[in-house]
């Protein structure tokens, strides 16, 4: 071939593509080329190179392409005597697609990014004219074949890529700014945004869970503070020698208590009825001739209301799903739960106790037996039977 000849425009571009069909990158991937190779041990007919769209597009006549390869300096490709047909080299034979081409391809490729999605890829080579010498130049497309912005571009030597790295000119293009990597550097980068991304997604998920988990709760709460209203009674006085088993007692026949939000030796606390506080307070009163002490101590008794109902109610209702916790820790033995401020069960036969009877919940009685053996009890939901699900357990609320 002719190697003094000055290649114009046309003639470069032809030669260029055609390597490209015969190249390391595209053979091994094009079926029908490899097909048209098995003919005619290896000779492709000018007359079906013709018939590639691109190379169609560059020229329709067979001597262009003749004096193209002529021309060329790169030794790639054959022109039969009768000049109507091209092979590959035999001296250039195709590499094996083994780990180690790979990784030499990717020392000698670099990443660029930020072409005008419109951009061709006549327009990128010509960017690239006299920058490197280019092998192949790969335009990233999205599964609808659409250009993506950015390419890989393979040059001969891993020397001319790292060179072309340290250029100073090619860090815009059509006034767009470039980002130009090794490809071995986007990879690292790709790889740290994946991981990245799945721990955002992770934790975003996570957040997602706990807004739902507390969206729940807070509905759940609102219909428990709702069912509960006017259920509550408050005390307050000299109460150093009392119990939670007394309040049980003073209120035995009259009201049933759900729950007794009161330590041994404080001065006040709070009393949870099934039922309304106000009807129990008033039996209970009317038994005790007007005037409801407890171990002859004097008591101020407060029916609560609006928020600050709402407010010991929400407290309580967050000590029993925290017994009902406890109570999971514990596994299937005995509960040995607090109401707040009382000790944990005794073991054997607990005396004194009061069953939490809610609609769906309970709390050992301070009137019933327990069997030392009998299994731990089942939970059960503080709502009505068509309210929703807020699971609390069957706690003890002893002294």
């Amino acid at each position: 071939m002719a190697e003094n000849q000055e290649m114009s425009p046309v003639e470069m571009k032809v030669a260029r593509q055609l390597e490209y069909y015969f190249g390391d990158h595209n053979l091994p991937r094009d079926k029908f080329l490899k097909e048209q190779l098995q003919l005619d041990d290896g000779w492709v007919t000018l007359e079906t190179m013709l018939k590639f769209n691109r190379l169609r597009s560059l020229t329709t006549e067979s001597s262009v392409i003749i004096s193209a390869l002529q021309k060329s300096k790169t030794g790639l490709l054959e022109i039969s005597e009768d000049k109507t047909k091209v092979r590959r080299s035999l001296e250039k034979p195709l590499p094996e697609l083994n780990d180690e081409f790979r990784d030499a391809v990717k020392h000698r490729s670099v990443y660029i990014k930020g072409f005008p999605l419109e951009t061709t890829l006549d327009e990128i080579q010509e960017w690239l004219n006299g920058k490197g010498n280019v092998e192949n130049i790969q335009m990233r497309r999205t599964l609808q074949k659409k250009f993506k912005g950015s390419v890989f571009v393979c040059f001969d030597s891993e020397e001319s890529s790292k060179e072309f790295l340290e250029r100073s000119d090619i860090k815009s293009f059509k006034d767009n700014d470039m980002l130009v990597l090794s490809r071995e550097a986007y990879h690292t980068k790709k790889a740290d945004e994946r991981k990245q991304f799945k721990a955002d997604t992770k934790a975003k998920a996570k957040q997602e869970k706990e807004q739902q988990q507390k969206n729940v709760e807070e509905k759940e709460m609102g219909l428990l503070l709702e069912e509960q209203t006017g259920c509550l009674l408050k005390f307050s006085g000299e109460l150093e020698d009392v119990s939670r088993e007394d309040f049980h007692t003073l209120f035995s026949g009259h009201g049933k208590i759900k729950w007794v939000d009161f330590a041994r030796g404080a001065k006040e606390g709070t009393l949870l009825f099934d039922g309304n506080a106000k009807e129990a307070f008033e039996k209970a009163k009317e038994a005790n001739g007007g005037e409801l002490k407890i171990k002859d101590n004097d008591v101020t008794w407060q029916l609560l209301e609006g928020d600050e109902e709402k407010e010991v109610l929400k407290k309580i209702i967050e000590a029993q799903q925290e017994s009902l916790s406890r109570s999971k820790g514990r596994g299937r033995g005995r509960s040995g739960g607090r109401g707040r401020g009382g000790r944990r069960g005794r073991g054997g036969r607990d005396h004194g106790r009061t069953q939490f009877q809610g609609k769906k919940t309970k709390f050992n009685s301070d009137d019933e037996d327990e069997e030392e053996d009998a299994p731990a009890p089942q939970k059960r939901d503080l709502e009505d039977a068509d309210g929703p699900a807020a699971k609390v357990a069957k706690t003890e609320n002893g002294s």
